[in-house]
């Protein structure tokens, strides 16, 4: 609800006001006399503010709002009367300002209705009420020994303390500062009526840093497992070739140099057959190794912040990961790996 409206709400039901001018009417401040509101405060300050008092009256009378707002706050500097805070709220009703209002409603009441009397003390009562209706009560708590807690970029108090008002509805920033400390901001979109309890802590830097990759860390390392495991075949496949010589050279020089029969010449075919898959296969497990350490160095952890709102509601706001896929790629006389990226 904006200011507009608050106003509106404010002038609809308390526009009764205008009608019974009276009302704002204190003809007396019991100058002189022995009251709690006037202790320790100089008769001619009383008698000076009595005078602002009546002149504030005669404006609030003929609607001149701000220009009685302007003679009840030189009057309260120099007395802080009660009866002067109640006639300031009947001129606060009008310049819609809900805040200073209710702020000087308690002030009002502070006293009961001796300074006042039976209907005024029940008229700032109900328009206490309402007025708190129409604004967001928050609740701030910070046990953090020397930080600094802020409204809206304003001071608020130095912890460890408390502070608990009104404020009007809308979007808020509530802070908590300390040097050594990454600054904890929180935005809250308030409405009117709402309460909101906010404690505040302060994290540091390592407790608000989170990790991330790419992909899956066991892609790049499946990746690894492949290359190994196809270069550690094109080994084997290379000592079955060497032996299908060895067998073929052995069976040549035991017949004398003789043209090779069929089946001992099958053993050089095979041998040949397995050292050209075995040549494959290192070039596979070697670019698969190579790949891998490719993704394993682009996949590496690398940090990022969350905030302490999130920290506190349990989220990680990992960002979004990035797929990968390989494929290792083995055929007759070629051999590879197949990587896909999808960012």
């Amino acid at each position: 609800m904006n200011r507009i409206t608050i106003s509106l709400t404010l002038v609809v039901v308390l526009g009764m006001l205008r009608a019974t001018p009276a009302a704002a009417q204190q003809p007396e401040l019991g100058v002189g006399a022995e009251r709690p509101w006037a202790k320790g405060v100089p008769q001619d300050k009383q008698v000076a503010a009595l005078a602002l008092f009546r002149d504030g009256n005669f404006l609030l009378k003929n609607s001149l709002f701000p220009k009685a707002v302007e003679k009840y706050r030189e009057a309260l500097k120099l007395w802080d009367h009660p009866a002067i805070h109640y006639n300031m709220a009947l001129a606060l009703l009008n310049l819609n300002e809900p805040l200073e209002l209710h702020e000087h409603l308690v002030a009002a009441m502070r006293y009961g209705e001796a300074p006042l009397d039976a209907d005024k003390l029940e008229r700032a009562r109900t328009f206490k009420t309402l007025v708190e209706q129409q604004l967001s009560h928050v609740e701030i708590t910070c046990d953090a020994p020397g930080a600094t807690v802020m409204l809206d970029n304003k001071v608020l108090f130095k912890a460890p303390g408390r502070y608990e008002g009104f404020v009007v509805p809308g979007e808020h920033t509530f802070s908590a500062t300390q040097e050594g400390y990454p600054r904890n901001d929180r935005k809250r979109t308030l409405t009117p009526g709402e309460k909101v309890t906010l404690p505040f802590k302060l994290y540091t830097d390592e407790e608000l840093t989170r990790y991330t990759r790419h992909w899956d860390a066991w892609k790049s390392w499946a990746v690894l497992g492949a290359g190994v495991a196809v270069a550690g075949g094109g080994a084997l496949l290379h000592l079955q070739a060497r032996n299908s010589f060895d067998s073929f050279d052995a069976g040549v020089l035991s017949c004398g140099g003789c043209i090779p029969p069929p089946d001992l010449s099958s053993k050089r075919t095979r041998g040949d057959t397995l050292q050209k898959v075995a040549m494959g296969s290192y070039a596979a497990g070697g670019a698969a190794l190579l790949t891998a350490m490719v993704l394993l160095y682009v996949n590496r952890a690398q940090p990022y912040h969350i905030s302490p709102d999130e920290l506190e509601q349990g989220a990680s706001a990992t960002p979004g990961q990035q797929a990968v896929s390989v494929m290792p790629l083995v055929g007759s006389g070629e051999g590879g790996v197949l990587a896909t990226f999808r960012f």
